[in-house]
């Protein structure tokens, strides 16, 4: 069956968490947010996390002393699961919420399986709201597939030539690369993206 954006809400996220259907689940940070990461100079800056899932990156990045870092997700499962790892994470910056309903500006948003787990119809909505809730230079940094992955169901797959086009009109592009430094399992099919509003 090929599900539609109103299949994909909190019941069917939630369900994936309590049937351990989790592939994306890499069980801990990347290599290339961390690395991303560890060259931030502010650990002030306001992050966004959206679709976070277990949120490795939030408790890598407060673990890392970053104070105004916010986890967005529709189902509960996952910010439970990040303050089990990370107890002394702000309560209040774990965000229940869909994206789009997101509200708030933000210095880095940091893309990791979030971009694929949305239905393809909504691609171009999703670079809108991420340029709305970026503050001016802000960054959009992370990870998106190249691989075809699946067409009727999450994870959505795609290549850099089918996405560019969903970026280009509203940031400037520092980087839009392959990955050198994917987790092995991921080795060749993660596209490293650097923008900026």
């Amino acid at each position: 069956m090929t599900l539609q954006i109103k299949d994909l809400g909190e019941s069917y996220w939630t369900n994936r968490y309590e049937q351990g259907q989790t592939g994306w689940d890499a069980g801990a940070i990347t290599t290339p947010l961390k690395e991303y990461f560890d060259q931030l100079p502010n650990k002030a800056a306001r992050i966004l996390i959206p679709g976070a899932g277990n949120g490795y990156e939030a408790v890598y990045l407060h673990q890392q002393g970053f104070t105004n870092v916010f986890v967005a997700d529709l189902s509960a499962i996952p910010l439970q699961n990040i303050k089990a790892q990370a107890p002394t994470f702000p309560q209040e910056h774990l965000l229940q919420q869909d994206f789009f309903t997101l509200t708030g500006t933000f210095d880095y948003i940091i893309e990791q399986t979030f971009f694929c787990a949305l239905h393809p119809d909504l691609r171009t909505q999703y670079a809108q709201k991420m340029h709305e809730l970026l503050a001016p230079n802000g960054h959009l940094a992370g990870v998106l597939f190249n691989a075809p992955l699946f067409t009727d169901h999450p994870p959505y797959g795609g290549n850099p030539e089918q996405y560019r086009p969903v970026f280009e009109p509203l940031f400037t592009f520092k980087a839009w690369q392959e990955c050198y430094n994917s987790i092995k399992p991921r080795a060749g099919r993660e596209w490293w993206i650097n923008l900026t509003r």
